[in-house]
């Protein structure tokens, strides 16, 4: 069978064409940068955003990946994830302290020495990497020294990975020494400085580093535009790493836990009230999240459960105090006693303070009413007859009727009373009332 040359030709550009067009809008955006932006302290949420972003960004061809960050330090176990995902990398990474009045401190001095290439933005300085509890607090004892000299270690490996400043790396972590961009740059700490972007990625272009094993020289051509403008991608964290990242916060999870706790006792004695149920159910499980990330100690999740119980008992089957206090102490030991001495994590004392007060509050407002109702006169039953008044409807003397509340009772009296008079019951003996004349 003869085919038309003319249509045949016309089919095959058309071909070429439709094909160059694929492999063109597949190659869109390979050689150019990635970048994401590190602004907070360092948990599992910045971990696993480093780790996703560095996957991403090796599969979208891109030839560098920058770390931009502003952090005041962070958990040691993320510090540790990103750290070796960094030292792992199959794509360039650059950390970038930035911007100006920014710093790459504790946590941060790891992260960005671990950096195939090491900047810093004017303005901003590096160091203070002295462990250090979750609330900022020194970690005293033992525990001190074995933590410092593990840091060390780590810090130094990663130094000399990275043939950055040993010595002075060491000093940061056990001086708390703290310095600036120029400074960093004389003692080897960071590679140079850059105002922007654009100067980040020229001064890095041509650069020789170790990738996955071998030699690598950064080529940033096709990151940079004719002009020499950075073209730069910024990657987002996730919405379940948005979320991550709130809910890992310890006084964060600390108050989803007791708000979880909260919300279900609150349901169970008022069912069908439905949102404190539904809203408590919420936190507990976003605490039980945050509890797989965060190092939670059982003694203290225990003292904490065991707290609301005698809370709860308390409110149930009143002990004038007794099951409340002890719950306010099991629940403030349990807050202090939360995490684990290893990680230096803990509840902000203010947090602490704020809920223990509430709880407290609380229990003095159920003491409170419970003491009122001990001592009120009861309005119901045969004992709320006492005191009452109501009118005799026969003479009244060692027997007699009288009508109080719409009943009629039998009644007696130590003084004659008319049948129509007044009266009042003064006690109460069995199916009989003591009654007076009520002059008044």
């Amino acid at each position: 069978m003869m085919v038309n040359a003319g249509k045949f030709r016309a089919a095959l550009a058309g071909a070429l064409l439709a094909s160059g067009f694929a492999a063109a809008v597949s190659g869109a955006g390979e050689g150019q940068a990635r970048r994401i932006v590190i602004d907070g302290p360092i948990t599992p949420a910045t971990a696993d955003f480093v780790s996703s972003s560095m996957h991403d960004a090796h599969q979208a061809g891109a030839s560098v990946l920058i770390i931009q960050m502003d952090t005041p330090g962070g958990l040691l176990n993320s510090t540790k994830t990103i750290v070796k995902d960094l030292l792992a990398a199959k794509i360039p990474i650059i950390v970038y302290v930035a911007p100006g009045g920014g710093s790459a401190t504790s946590a941060g001095v790891f992260i960005t020495m671990a950096g195939h290439v090491a900047a810093m933005a004017p303005g901003t300085s590096i160091g203070a990497a002295h462990p250090v509890g979750g609330q900022g607090q020194d970690i005293e004892g033992d525990m001190r020294d074995k933590v410092e000299n593990y840091a060390v270690s780590f810090v130094e490996s990663i130094a000399e990975r990275r043939g950055r400043n040993v010595e002075w790396a060491e000093k940061a972590v056990r001086e708390s020494v703290s310095i600036t961009e120029t400074e960093a740059v004389e003692q080897n700490v960071v590679d140079f400085v850059a105002a922007d972007l654009s100067e980040l990625l020229r001064k890095a272009d041509g650069r020789e580093i170790e990738l996955d094993g071998r030699t690598h020289v950064l080529n940033l051509d096709r990151a940079l535009s004719a002009d020499g403008v950075a073209i730069v991608d910024d990657i987002e964290m996730t919405f379940r790493q948005r979320v991550l990242s709130l809910i890992t916060d310890p006084s964060i999870a600390y108050l989803l836990m007791m708000a979880g706790m909260l919300g279900l006792y609150m349901e169970f004695t008022h069912p069908g009230a439905m949102f404190p149920g539904v809203i408590g159910a919420i936190c507990l499980l976003l605490a039980l999240l945050a509890g797989q990330v965060l190092p939670i100690n059982s003694t203290g999740v225990l003292l904490l459960v065991l707290g609301m119980a005698f809370l709860i008992g308390e409110m149930t089957m009143p002990s004038f105090g007794m099951l409340g206090f002890g719950g306010i102490i099991a629940i403030t030991l349990g807050s202090v006693f939360l995490y684990t001495k290893e990680s230096g994590l803990s509840v902000d004392p203010k947090v602490i303070t704020g809920t223990v007060a509430t709880f407290g509050a609380f229990l003095v407002l159920v003491l409170t009413v419970l003491v009122r109702d001990r001592r009120r006169q009861a309005h119901t039953g045969s004992e709320g007859l006492i005191g009452g008044q109501g009118i005799a409807v026969t003479d009244v003397s060692t027997t007699g009727k009288i009508k109080i509340r719409g009943e009629f009772w039998n009644a007696t009296s130590d003084q004659p009373i008319a049948a129509g008079a007044p009266i009042e019951v003064v006690k109460l003996d069995g199916l009989r009332v003591q009654v007076r004349e009520n002059k008044e």
